[in-house]
C-alpha cells in the first residue's frame, strides 16, 4: 500500500465533542464528567484518514495521543534491511502514541489500513487531566496494560505455529462480533508482514481458506468466518 502524508487541514473534520461521544463508555476519557470537561481548555481535533495516509511516524517528537473512532491502522517498524514488521493493529477504542506521554518520540508508524477517524488528545490535557482525575490515571495504567497484553499476544499467538495456524488466529482477532462473524481483510503483503510469512503464502492460505469455505466473501475483501472450524485450525 502506497502511504502519503495528509494535512491536519485536509484530514480535520473539526472539534470533537467528548461530552457527548457515543463511544464515551469505552474510550480513554469514559471516566470523566462534566466537570472535567470544563477544564479542557485545548481542544480535542477530530481527523478523518484514507486508507495508506500516516497518522504519525517513528522517531517523531509527538505532543499528541490519539484515540480511535473506527477503521483500523497498524503500527510498523523497520528492520534493517528496509523490510517492515507489523507489531500490532489499533481499531475503535483504542488509544496509541501513550510513549509522548514519557516524553519520547513515537516508536512506531501508525499507518490507515482502512478509512479511520482519530481523536487527538494534547498531552497537556492529558497530563493535567490525569493529575486531576484518579478514574483517568487508572485507565491511563489500564490503557498501556492492554497494549501489553496485546503485544505478547502477537509474539505468541500470531509469530508462532504454521502459516494456516497463523492465519487462522488473525482471523479470529479480527472478529468483533462473533454473532454475525464479519471480518474485514486487507492485503496480502500486510499479512505477510504481521504473521512473517511470505505474501505468496498468505494468498495462498486465504485461497484454500476460501476454497474450504471457511471465509464466504460477502463483499470485496469482507468474509463471513466459519469461526468453530477456524478455531480448531489455530489451536492446531
Amino acid at each position: 500500500m502506497k502511504k502519503y502524508p495528509v494535512s491536519d487541514k485536509e484530514a480535520w473534520e473539526g472539534h470533537a465533542d467528548c461530552l457527548s461521544c457515543t463511544l464515551r463508555n469505552s474510550v480513554l476519557f469514559a471516566g470523566l464528567e462534566e466537570k472535567d470537561f470544563e477544564n479542557i481548555h485545548q481542544p480535542i481535533d477530530l481527523y478523518t484518514l484514507p486508507p495508506g495516509s500516516i497518522l504519525y511516524r517513528a522517531g517523531e517528537p509527538g505532543d499528541r495521543l490519539f484515540t480511535i473512532r473506527s477503521g483500523i491502522l497498524k503500527l510498523v517498524q523497520y528492520l534493517p534491511d528496509g523490510t517492515q514488521r507489523i507489531v500490532r493493529l489499533l481499531r475503535s477504542t483504542d488509544v496509541t502514541g501513550l510513549e509522548v506521554l514519557l516524553e519520547q518520540k513515537y516508536r512506531h508508524d501508525a499507518v490507515v489500513l482502512h478509512s479511520t477517524q482519530a481523536c487527538s488528545l494534547p498531552v497537556s490535557v492529558v497530563r493535567a487531566l490525569s493529575q486531576s482525575n484518579p478514574a483517568l490515571h487508572r485507565e491511563l495504567l489500564n490503557r498501556w496494560q492492554r497494549a501489553l497484553v496485546e503485544a505478547d499476544a502477537w509474539l505468541t499467538e500470531l509469530s508462532t505455529g504454521s502459516a494456516k495456524q497463523r492465519v487462522a488466529r488473525l482471523l479470529l482477532r479480527l472478529v468483533r462480533d462473533e454473532q454475525s462473524s464479519q471480518c474485514a481483510l486487507f492485503s496480502r503483503e500486510d499479512m505477510g508482514a504481521m504473521l512473517g510469512i511470505t505474501t505468496e503464502t498468505a494468498s495462498r492460505t486465504i485461497a484454500e481458506f476460501k476454497r474450504k469455505s471457511l471465509l464466504v466473501e460477502t463483499a470485496p475483501n469482507n468474509f463471513l468466518l466459519d469461526i468453530r472450524n477456524l478455531e480448531r485450525i489455530a489451536d492446531g
